[in-house]
C-alpha cells in the first residue's frame, strides 16, 4: 500500500478529484504533521499491553477497520472535495496503516532476535512487501491496456487492498506466536524518557538514516510519473512498468542485504546500498529518452537498493533496541519501531510539501493532462527528481560512520538478555 499511497494517491487527487498542487501537497504534510506524535504514544502502548488476545493480535484487528473503513470512503470521494475531508480520509487511514505496520514490525522484531536470523527475516519481511507492491501495481497497467481511465485504475488499487488487508492480517494473527510480555518498566513514562532515549546516539544514528533514506526514494516517488513521462519521453503504460521493475527488484535486492550484512555487518551493508543507489540514480538523465531497455537495468539496480536499505534500517532498529533493554530492564521494541515510523512518516511528508508546493510550483511545472510545460519547467523537473534522492540516500549512509554495535557486541547483549529472561521466567 506504501508505494501505491506515495505514486498514484497525489496524482489521483490532482488529476481525478481536481484539487491543485498546492492543496494535495499541503493536504498530506498537514495529515503526517498530525499523525506522527501518534506512532510513539503507540509504540509505548504496544509494549505495555496485556490481554488475553495477546499484545500485537489485539492490534492488529485494531488497525484493519480503520483501513479498510478509510479507503471505502475514498472510493466514494466526489470531484472537487474539500481540504478539509482530504485531511480527515488520509488522518484515518495512516492510522490505520501505522498500526498495521507497526504491528507487525515489532512483532517481527520480538519474535527472531538473533543478529543473523533477524537479518534474514527482515529480508523476507521486505520481498514479501515488494510480492504485495508488484500485485497493485500490476493493475493500473492492465486496466490501462482494458482501456480504462487512470481513475479507474487508483480504484482498482483500492478494492484490492481492502480485500487483502483483512485476509492478510488474519493469516498472520492465526499462524503467528505472540511475543512473550516481558516487563515494560515504570508505569510513567514522561518527557525526559523520550528524551532521554531519542539523545542516544545509536537512536540517533538509525532515526536519522531512517527518515534520509525514506525521504530519498519518496521524494522521487512524489514526481517519479511526471518526470518519467514529461521528461523521459515514457508512456504512463511504461513508466509503471518500470516502477514495477523498481519494486520485483525487492526480491533480489532485500535477500541479498541480508547475505551481504551478515558478512561485513548490516551498517556496512546499509552504507554499500545507498552509495550505489545514488550512483545508479544519477546515470538514469544520461540514458536516451523512451528507451525502456536502457532505463530497465538502473531502475532494477535502484529498486534493488532501496529494498536493500528497508531491510536494515528495520533489523538495525530491533539490534538498538536488545541494547537499549539490556541497560535498563524495560521494553523498547514497539516503541523504537514507532520512533523510526514516525521518522518515516516525517520524510513522507516532507518529500511531498517540498517537491509539489516548493520545487515544482516555483519552475512553473503544470501536471494537468495535455499540459505543455516549457523547458525551464522540465529542467526544474529534472533537479528536483535527481538531487534531491541522491544527496538524502548518501547521507543515510553517513549516519552510521562510527557505529560500534557490532554482531559480537549485539552476541553479547543477547546472551545477557536471554539469561536475566530465563531468570524471571523461572521466578
Amino acid at each position: 500500500m506504501a508505494l501505491a499511497i506515495t505514486v498514484h494517491l497525489p496524482r489521483y487527487f490532482a488529476s481525478t478529484l481536481g484539487l491543485s498542487l498546492s492543496v494535495v501537497g499541503a493536504a498530506f504534510a498537514l495529515v503526517r504533521l498530525i499523525d506522527i506524535p501518534l506512532d510513539p504514544w503507540m509504540g509505548l502502548a504496544m509494549d505495555r499491553t496485556r490481554s488475553r488476545f495477546g499484545r500485537y493480535r489485539l492490534w492488529t484487528w485494531i488497525g484493519v477497520p480503520l483501513l479498510c473503513g478509510s479507503l471505502f470512503v475514498l472510493l466514494h470521494a466526489p470531484v472537487g472535495v474539500s481540504q478539509v475531508y482530504v485531511v480527515g480520509l488520509l488522518l484515518v487511514m495512516y492510522l490505520g496503516y501505522s498500526v498495521l505496520l507497526l504491528t507487525s514490525l515489532a512483532w517481527a522484531g520480538s519474535v527472531v532476535t538473533n543478529y543473523d536470523q533477524r537479518s534474514r527475516l527482515f529480508g523476507a519481511f521486505t520481498a514479501l512487501g515488494v510480492a504485495g507492491a508488484v500485485a497493485v501495481l500490476v493493475i493500473p497497467v492492465v486496466s490501462a491496456k482494458l482501456g480504462h481511465s487512470d481513475g479507474e485504475g487508483v480504484r482498482a488499487m483500492i478494492w484490492t487492498v481492502m480485500v487483502a488487508t483483512p485476509v492478510c492480517a488474519l493469516v498472520m494473527t492465526w499462524l503467528t506466536p505472540d511475543a512473550p510480555a516481558r516487563p515494560a518498566g515504570h508505569a510513567h513514562f514522561g518527557i525526559g524518557d523520550y528524551w532521554a532515549l531519542i539523545t542516544r546516539g545509536n537512536v540517533l544514528r538509525v532515526l536519522g538514516a531512517d527518515f534520509c533514506a525514506t525521504l530519498g526514494p519518496s521524494w522521487m516517488a512524489a514526481i517519479y510519473l511526471f518526470f518519467f513521462k514529461d521528461s523521459r519521453g515514457f508512456s504512463l503504460t511504461q513508466s509503471n512498468l518500470l516502477l514495477m521493475i523498481y519494486i520485483a527488484s525487492g526480491f533480489i535486492g532485500a535477500p541479498f542485504t541480508a547475505w551481504l550484512a551478515n558478512r561485513i555487518s548490516k551498517h556496512r551493508a546499509l552504507m554499500v546500498n545507498t552509495t550505489v543507489y545514488s550512483l545508479s540514480l544519477f546515470s538514469l538523465e544520461l540514458l536516451p529518452k523512451g528507451d525502456f531497455a536502457a532505463a530497465l537495468p538502473t531502475m532494477f539496480i535502484c529498486g534493488a537498493m532501496g529494498a536493500g536499505i528497508t531491510t536494515m534500517v528495520r533489523a538495525l532498529t530491533g539490534d538498538v533496541a536488545d541494547e537499549i533493554r539490556l541497560e535498563n530492564g524495560r521494553e523498547w521494541m514497539g516503541l523504537m519501531y514507532a520512533l523510526t515510523n514516525a521518522t518515516t512518516k516525517l520524510a513522507g511528508a516532507g518529500s511531498i510539501f517540498l517537491t509539489f508546493n516548493i520545487v515544482l510550483a516555483n519552475v512553473g511545472y503544470d501536471p494537468a493532462p495535455g499540459a505543455v510545460n516549457t523547458p525551464h519547467a522540465i529542467h526544474g523537473l529534472v533537479l528536483a527528481f535527481l538531487l534531491g534522492p541522491i544527496v538524502f540516500l548518501l547521507l543515510a549512509g553517513v549516519c552510521f560512520l562510527g557505529y560500534r554495535l557490532s554482531p559480537e557486541r549485539h552476541a553479547e547483549i543477547r546472551r545477557e538478555l536471554d539469561a536475566r529472561d530465563a531468570a524471571q521466567d523461572a521466578a
